[in-house]
């Protein structure tokens, strides 16, 4: 009965895997089971080998043992789950209810990964369109030796024909790094916008003073190497000058860090689609030019002059 969940989840996206154990792991703990029991029950229902991992490690801390589990895995991914240790690191520190922040955590990465799926059915498109104009200068070549033109000794027995290839080749190159480095540019960095405020509604839901709850959340961010604090300050100044809880207001701050987060990714995304034509105008077409056409020329220049 284990198989088809552990097909399902090598199929699953890294970010989707880590979101799916986390909402798991939320329900069950909310449901009364134990952490130890609650980790065997996910791995063995969703087969995520990190969970497998973690569930085995019984004499190490969950938050290590995920830790060690994730130190090899792809960045955006193990940031992903040093996030989820961070959070179950707070909440034992501060003696919070750990399950409804999981929960919470679940659902901002099911969001980034949405958004990373809305990247790639964007980019389909001009990728698709990027990679089927990197064969024109093949595709040139070809048709010149199927009308009869020797191309393929221009290109490679003559000193132009040198001349051509390196100039296509170099186009060629400068346009595939140009590509892979705007796609890179436009993946999402962060894949837990908001954790910071996440971490201190945690701490705080414990009954916690705000500044004993700042520092086990700043100590917790520098051990896991999270990014940055980014509105809690503003927060807490808000709740002490009202008077009001803490937590909902940071819950709520979190969520706006994710919604702008996700807008964002969507506009990179959108951006990227007409950024991609640059290197097809700039790189690809040249390079065809220099690989297609112009060799065709030399060769119908040749035999011209040749029967003459």
């Amino acid at each position: 009965m284990r198989a088809p969940g552990r097909r399902a989840a090598s199929t699953r996206e890294p970010l989707a895997e880590v979101a799916a154990v986390t909402q798991r792991l939320s329900v069950l703990l909310a449901a009364g089971v134990t952490p130890a029991s609650a980790w065997q029950h996910v791995a063995a229902s969703t087969g995520s080998t990190l969970a497998s991992r973690v569930a085995g490690a019984s004499s190490t801390s969950v938050a290590d043992a995920v830790i060690d589990a994730a130190a090899r895995l792809d960045p955006l991914e193990g940031a992903a789950w040093r996030g989820l240790a961070a959070a179950w690191t707070v909440a034992t520190a501060a003696g919070a209810p750990l399950a409804p922040c999981l929960r919470r955590y679940s659902q901002s990465l099911r969001d980034l990964a949405q958004a990373q799926r809305d990247a790639r059915v964007a980019l389909a498109a001009p990728v698709a369109t990027a990679r089927m104009v990197l064969a024109l200068p093949i595709v040139g070549v070809l048709f010149g030796t199927a009308l009869g033109f020797n191309t393929l000794a221009v290109l490679f027995g003559t000193a132009i024909g040198w001349i051509c290839l390196a100039v296509g080749a170099a186009l060629m190159a400068i346009a595939l790094k140009w590509n892979a480095s705007m796609v890179a540019k436009a993946r999402p960095k962060d894949p837990a916008p908001g954790i910071g405020c996440d971490l201190m509604a945690i701490a705080v839901s414990g009954g916690s003073a705000l500044d004993h709850a700042r520092a086990i959340v700043d100590e917790t961010v520098a051990r896991f190497s999270l990014p940055a604090i980014v509105g809690v300050d503003e927060v807490l100044e808000l709740s002490r000058s009202a008077g009001v809880p803490a937590a909902e207001l940071l819950n709520s701050q979190a969520e706006e860090l994710r919604r702008v987060a996700t807008a964002r990714a969507q506009e990179d995304a959108a951006a990227l689609g007409v950024r991609l034509m640059l290197p097809l105008g700039l790189c690809i077409l040249p390079a065809f030019m220099v690989l297609g056409v112009f060799p065709l020329l030399v060769a119908v220049i040749s035999s011209t002059v040749g029967s003459l």
